[in-house]
């Protein structure tokens, strides 16, 4: 088991009152799977994206990742969660605009203090997983919508993580671009990798091979037919 939530329950505060996000949400993924978060704006689903990506812990509740106890984690640990074991994706590429693909890409082997020649060559294997082996030198006014995704995604993959967390991926792409970045996506978890999509557009999560519906803060397995 890679990720297990039980009975979690995400609260907060607005004044005097208490208003709850999450309510009682149980979920697990195993190593290898390929699972969509779906549900409308205000569902629950960014709140419960940011427990899983351990930026933020839950008001009560078990959550352990990849056999860590997170809620006794100090904020070094889950900093160093984050940085090792989960490669996030988001809507908005998040990546540093004056910077090549392949320093974007070798950004978190720079926290991970990894040696130069070391991240180079491991940037370099990222980017060809993702097509981009002739866009390396390219600064991302210089490569398009889907292409800076791809840069992303390289980024998110590159210090092996144990779970490929994407919010949205598709959400600023055209649709030719989206398609792409979905067929990668499907490519990497025919490669082993575990990923978690957390997307409003059942054409998006249709591609994952099991479905999760969250809707006023509760979770419910869609049957796939």
């Amino acid at each position: 088991m890679i990720l297990e939530l039980k009975g979690i329950f995400k609260n907060y505060q607005q004044g005097k009152m208490s208003v709850p996000v999450l309510k009682d949400v149980n979920f697990s993924m195993e190593e290898g799977e390929y699972v969509a978060i779906m549900g409308p704006s205000g569902s629950g689903k960014t709140t419960l994206m940011n427990i899983i990506g351990c930026l933020d812990k839950p008001t009560e509740g078990k959550f352990f990742l990849d056999g860590q106890d997170i809620l006794n984690c100090s904020e070094n640990d889950m900093s160093d969660i984050r940085l090792n074991k989960i490669g996030f994706v988001f809507q908005s590429f998040h990546l540093l605009p004056r910077q090549s693909a392949l320093a974007n890409v070798e950004l978190p082997l720079n926290y991970a203090k990894v040696p130069k020649k070391e991240r180079r060559e491991r940037a370099m294997k990222a980017l060809e997983r993702v097509g981009l082996a002739d866009r390396v030198d390219f600064q991302p006014n210089q490569l398009s919508g889907g292409q800076m995704q791809r840069v992303a995604i390289a980024r998110a993959i590159v210090n092996n993580p144990k779970l490929l967390l994407a919010d949205e991926p598709t959400g600023a792409l055209d649709s030719k671009s989206g398609a792409q970045v979905m067929e990668l996506f499907q490519k990497l978890n025919d490669e082993g990798v575990t990923v978690l999509m957390i997307t409003h557009d059942p054409d998006i999560a249709a591609h994952a091979k099991r479905v999760v519906m969250i809707r006023d803060g509760e979770l419910k397995e869609k049957e796939v037919k």
